[in-house]
């Protein structure tokens, strides 16, 4: 897969420019590529793209008998957020990181032939005050219409694309999303079996946390953090936490299992399995115990930061961030002390296909697949 803009046939090297107009995917409308473009058709093809406060991540699949194959993948760190907590806008730089990104979302797209595009946009964009003039300015120079979605349409998505690994012999979920700018918490209860496909969400409560990664990061620092500096972190998102913990808190430990969908997770689960190099197929799905995570926990706490740079399941773009995410989590885990935590690479851009998928119909009875297999390479 390429990283690189400039490998993008007829774009501008330095950030990927073309005419605006050509390619209008977004808004969950239709795509209609001219004709001739698109090297890969043979159906429908559904994008789903999560424009966030790190990250930029696409996925391109099909619908797959019961479920849905992808065929196309992208993901890059380009700290849309950077300093928007401070300074209240997106810098240039980091417009240009993201357009440079985005540019190469909007040829993958055309290239496989996308006929349905959702495309989103989330923390950075609703915090900063120049936010809609970011979202314009990219409809004009690129041809993708971004959708400013509110905190509850993200939590709702995150939680369509994370309901498979639900426990089903569980009483319920308490699904957490830790995002660059912000994070969700989901209260599920036990999903209801559909006739095809995973069971829908049943939510049951919800809440939006006005930090993540990034914006904890900025507040607190996150190149040398004292046990102070961690704790102050915990305590001051815990206080945010409270008043959804007091009243989505208080059932049995057996019955309840948390499920963990973010950056953070992911690399806890890889440190945890001493991956010398970050495996998908590993990490989705799987199960880490109350000491495991205590565990890995401590290990990270006790780096530095050079350590945490070498770290395979870490480097240079997280080095910094990653233990405002372990504080996040420290947060969520004293609120919720259930003892297992399922680990999910999979989150927005699957509950963004998901949804599409089921709203066309794409399996002939409305209903969806849930797993979903690896991308192309």
């Amino acid at each position: 897969m390429s990283g690189e803009a400039g490998d993008a046939p007829g774009l501008d090297p330095a950030v990927g420019r073309e005419p605006p107009g050509r390619f209008p995917w977004g808004r969950r409308s239709s795509g209609r590529p001219d004709a001739g473009f698109g090297s890969d058709r043979g159906g429908p093809t559904y994008a789903a793209l999560d424009l966030g406060t790190n990250n930029c991540r696409l996925l391109v699949a099909r619908p797959d008998g019961e479920s849905f194959r992808v065929v196309d993948a992208f993901s890059r760190i380009i700290r849309l957020g950077e300093g928007v907590s401070i300074s209240g806008r997106i810098s240039e730089a980091a417009i240009e990181r993201a357009i440079a990104a985005l540019a190469i979302c909007r040829n993958k797209m055309k290239n496989r032939g996308v006929t349905r595009a959702y495309l989103i946009a989330t923390e950075a964009c609703r915090a900063a005050e120049n936010g809609d003039a970011f979202l314009a300015r990219v409809a004009s120079e690129l041809g993708l219409a971004l959708e400013l979605i509110d905190r509850e349409t993200e939590a709702r998505l995150a939680a369509t694309g994370c309901t498979p690994l639900i426990d089903p012999q569980a009483d319920g979920v308490v699904l957490f999303d830790i995002g660059g700018g912000s994070s969700e918490l989901v209260r599920l209860n036990r999903s209801h079996e559909t006739q095809r496909g995973p069971p829908l969400p049943q939510i049951r409560g919800w809440i939006s946390l006005p930090h993540g990664v990034v914006t904890l990061a900025e507040r607190y620092g996150g190149l040398n953090v004292s046990a102070a500096t961690y704790a102050a972190m915990v305590d001051d998102v815990a206080a945010l936490m409270a008043p959804f913990a007091r009243e989505h808190g208080g059932d049995g430990l057996r019955g309840v299992h948390l499920l963990g969908t973010s950056g953070t997770v992911t690399t806890i689960a890889g440190v945890h399995l001493n991956l010398k190099r970050y495996d998908r197929n590993r990490v989705d799905g799987c199960w880490l115990s109350a000491p495991e995570i205590n565990a890995v926990l401590e290990k990270l706490r006790a780096m530095t930061y050079d350590e945490r740079v070498a770290s395979p399941c870490i480097g240079a773009e997280r080095a910094d961030l990653v233990l405002a995410g372990c504080a996040i989590l420290e947060a969520i885990r004293r609120a919720f002390p259930y003892p297992r935590l399922r680990v999910a690479d999979r989150g927005l851009r699957e509950g963004m296909l998901v949804q599409m998928m089921r709203d066309d119909g794409a399996w002939g009875d409305g209903s969806c697949g849930g797993g979903h297999q690896a991308a192309a390479s």
